[in-house]
C-alpha cells in the first residue's frame, strides 16, 4: 500500500491534571480535574497518522496490565494494524504524569516501563510489517539500540525514516546520516547541534548544520510561528495556524503522525507541512493527546475554509 505507514516507538497511559500554572521546584499547586487518557509519542503519532489518512502498521511493546490491555485496544478501534505489538508480562506499561496549565503549557513526567523493553532484535524480526511500507515514523522514548537498528534496516529496504528527536538528545553521527527526514523542535535542534542559546537568528543555522550532517530534510517545528523547513528546494518558515490553545501536550505528535500521512499519500513536502501545520492547530484546540488528533475529513475541511 502507497500510504503504509509503519510507526515504531512508545505507548503510554496519561494521567492529566488540570492546573493554574505549571509548578516551580517544591511547589505545590492545587488542580481540577484529572484525565487519564491514551498516550505516548509513538502511539500519539500512530493514532494521528491513521486518522488522517495514513495505513498504520504500529510496534511497539505494553505490559499485560490494564494499561496495556486497553490502549491496544483503543489501536485496534482506529484500524491500526496491531499484529507486531510485544507483550511484556510482569511489568508496568508506560505511564506519563501530565500537568497542563489554563495558557496550554505543559508539564511531563514519564515511567516507560514496558517501552524500555522495545529491543533492536524485536525489529528485526518484525520485518514483515515494513514490507512495501511508504514511510517509517520514529521518536525517543524507546531505547536508542532500537532506534538505530531501525534506521539501519530503513537503509537497507530503502524505506524513508521519519525522525521526531523527541525527548531531545545527543545522537549518533551515523544515525543522523540514515534520516531521510528529522522534525525537532527548537531545543532539539539545539540539543542536536550544540546551538547554546536559541534565538531567530540560530534556527536557519541550525537547521543548515542538520542538512550538512547527512539529513536531506530538516523540519524545525515552532509551535505557532510555523515551521523552519530546510532541504535542496526550500529555505525558511512556513507559517502556522493561529488558534486558542487548550492543550499543547500532543501538538508535535499530532503534526508528525499527519506529515506522514501526507507524504505517504503523495503530498508535496511544503503542502504536506501546510496539512500536518493544520492538524497540529486543530489538536491544541482540545484537552488531551489521542483525543485531540483530528481526522481527514476535519482536517480537508479545515484547510478549505482557511483558503476562503
Amino acid at each position: 500500500m502507497r500510504n503504509k505507514i509503519v510507526v515504531v516507538g512508545s505507548s503510554n497511559t496519561d494521567m492529566v491534571v488540570k492546573v493554574p500554572h505549571i509548578p516551580a521546584p517544591g511547589e505545590t499547586v492545587m488542580g481540577s480535574d484529572l484525565l487519564t487518557i491514551p498516550g505516548g509519542k509513538g502511539a500519539n503519532q500512530a493514532v494521528a497518522a491513521a486518522r488522517s489518512g495514513g495505513a498504520v502498521v504500529f510496534i511497539t511493546c505494553v505490559s499485560d496490565d490494564t494499561f496495556g490491555i486497553n490502549s491496544v485496544e483503543n489501536y485496534k478501534k482506529d484500524n491500526i494494524d496491531t499484529s507486531y505489538i510485544k507483550v511484556k508480562p510482569g511489568l508496568h506499561s508506560g505511564v506519563a504524569l501530565i500537568n497542563v496549565a489554563d495558557d496550554g503549557e505543559n508539564s511531563i513526567a514519564v515511567a516507560p516501563g514496558a517501552n524500555s523493553h522495545l529491543l533492536p532484535e524485536d525489529i528485526l524480526n518484525s520485518r514483515g510489517a515494513f514490507e512495501g511500507a511508504g514511510a517509517i515514523l520514529a521518536q525517543l522514548e524507546i531505547p536508542l539500540e532500537t532506534v538505530i537498528t531501525l534506521a539501519r534496516l530503513a537503509g537497507e529496504m530503502r524505506i524513508p525514516m521519519i525522525l521526531n528527536p523527541a525527548p531531545g538528545a545527543n545522537l549518533p553521527a551515523d544515525l543522523l546520516k540514515k534520516i531521510e527526514i528529522i522534525t525537532p523542535n527548537e531545543t532539539e535542534a539545539a540539543i542536536l547541534t550544540e546551538t547554546r542559546e536559541v534565538s531567530d537568528e540560530s534556527i536557519p543555522v541550525m537547521a543548515r548544520t542538520l542538512y550538512e550532517m547527512g539529513i536531506k530534510t530538516v523540519i524545525i517545528t515552532l509551535g505557532s510561528k510555523g515551521v523552519f523547513l530546510f532541504n535542496s528546494e526550500f529555505q525558511g518558515i512556513i507559517p502556522g495556524y493561529s488558534v486558542k490553545a487548550v492543550d499543547t501536550t500532543a501538538a508535535g505528535d499530532v503534526f508528525n503522525g499527519a506529515l506522514s500521512s501526507a507524504l505517504s499519500q503523495g503530498k508535496k513536502m511544503k503542502e504536506a507541512i501546510d496539512f500536518a501545520q493544520m492538524a497540529a492547530a486543530i489538536s491544541v484546540t482540545r484537552m488531551g493527546a489521542q483525543p485531540s488528533a483530528p481526522d481527514l475529513k476535519e482536517i480537508n475541511e479545515r484547510i478549505k475554509r482557511n483558503i476562503q
